[in-house]
């Protein structure tokens, strides 16, 4: 009885342990994810704060010819159009995605009615700013990198933080004590978010992972693979010199289970923009979409639904040359993999269900923040000056390798915290050897 006390007591504290590192590690970043993902959920109210100039517009009986808004965008801004991102609302703003004679990339505001380019802003404006930060992408590969790592350990922290709280003997499932301020209130207060959202931080990390580089590219390929995913397109890469959507800018318009389809290709010519959007409108193509415009001879129209719901995703190619439909991609074509994977980034985004999604998304994200800071006072309030104050280890070594076996096999679960995983051990033996002290696991 006494030996499996003990183990059960060796497990808490390893388990106590690798949430404490986890937790310094990677605070910042979950305070950085939490805060940009709450304020691209409001995206739309922000884009209407920030451009109110930019954004409104007074409708008319219909909107020019499509033909002729690119014409006028082209003279205005010297640059080509290859987007056109037309809003549901009759009162909204059509975006542009140009790209200027230096190859720069700027969205141009223009009211459809009248023709005229209300304002540029860099690609997206500030909001994709917002999103680019989210990801990290800014940084290149290396800060999506880094995101997915931290998502990674963002689950680690849910799960052995729902071990930590879980009660023992009898005690209160919830419950905040000392006074305020003092490390029992902030340990009590740390819990107690941590067990009322727990189940929204944790969906919310899940969520995230598909849009990560190394882990969302494999679940991709294994979700296609089974024949889980995105329907085939007709004629596959059948251009030479042209692949499917990766590096291409259609791709962020895409639902997720397309973007790295191979693009269907048709005849050479052109049917001309206005009427490819007539022929999109016959087809049941309403607003709002995203058309992308043929890069290249051979290359489709592509208007992409932009997607509320999940079951909104959809993707209709038209020859270019001819007006056929060279495919068309709905929700209901996906394999049940794609399905799950789509609801669950409408989801994440707080559009699958309106309002009350957007709302419990935001409690997510202030629970993070909350957590994050919880946590670091409940650190701050424990350390000694001039030291790390990690939990102490327990001399049952068995109970550390059983939990080490499991963080082993959660790291080949997410590679790149298992990766960031083998940094912190070794940092933790450098630092026991400078202090001439024997590696312990």
């Amino acid at each position: 009885m006494a030996t499996s006390a003990a183990a059960t007591g060796g497990f808490y504290r390893a388990v106590w342990r690798w949430h404490f590192y986890a937790g310094l590690l990677v605070l910042p970043f979950l305070i950085w994810l939490a805060i940009t993902g709450a304020l691209y959920l409001y995206k739309p109210e922000l884009e209407r704060l920030i451009y109110p100039q930019l954004v409104a517009v007074e409708p008319e009986a219909a909107p020019l010819p499509l033909g002729t808004l690119l014409e006028r965008v082209r003279h205005e801004t010297g640059g080509a159009v290859i987007e056109v991102d037309r809003p549901a609302g009759a009162a909204e703003s059509w975006r542009m995605l140009v790209t200027t004679s230096e190859g720069t990339q700027q969205t141009a505001w223009v009211d459809p009615y009248r023709g005229t380019v209300l304002g540029l802003t860099r690609k997206g404006g500030a909001l994709q700013t917002v999103r680019d930060l989210h990801s990290l992408i800014l940084t290149g590969p290396v800060g999506n990198a880094l995101i997915e790592a931290v998502g990674g350990w963002a689950i680690l922290l849910v799960v052995t933080g729902v071990y930590l709280w879980w009660p023992r003997g009898g005690s209160p499932a919830l419950r905040v004590r000392g006074t305020p301020g003092g490390r029992l209130f902030w340990r009590d207060l740390h819990a107690a978010v941590g067990v009322v959202a727990g189940t929204v931080v944790l969906f919310l990390a899940v969520t995230g992972m598909p849009w990560t580089g190394t882990w969302g590219n494999a679940l991709r390929g294994t979700i296609a693979s089974q024949g889980l995913g995105r329907p085939e397109p007709p004629q596959a890469s059948a251009m030479p010199g042209h692949g499917g959507h990766a590096g291409h800018d259609v791709a962020e318009a895409l639902p997720w289970s397309l973007q790295e389809a191979s693009m269907p290709h048709g005849s050479h010519g052109d049917i001309g923009v206005d009427r490819a959007a007539a022929l999109a409108a016959r087809h049941g193509m309403t607003a709002p979409w995203v058309l992308s415009l043929p890069a290249a001879p051979g290359e489709p129209y592509l208007f992409s639904k932009t997607i509320r719901r999940a079951e909104d995703g959809r993707a209709l190619y038209l020859d270019a040359g001819s007006g056929r439909v060279l495919q068309d991609a709905r929700f209901a074509g996906f394999g049940a993999g794609a399905k799950v994977v789509e609801w669950g980034i409408a989801t994440h985004k707080g559009e699958e269900y309106g309002e009350p999604n957007r709302l419990l998304m935001l409690f997510g994200c202030v629970a993070v923040v909350l957590l994050s800071l919880t946590g670091a006072a409940m650190w701050w309030k424990r350390r000694a000056p001039g030291t790390l104050a990690a939990p102490p280890r327990h001399p049952d070594r068995r109970a550390a390798r059983a939990l080490l076996l499991m963080m082993a096999a959660a790291g080949v679960l997410f590679p790149l915290t298992g990766l960031t995983m083998l940094v912190a051990l070794g940092i933790e033996g450098f630092l026991r050897m400078a202090r001439t002290e024997p590696l312990q696991l």
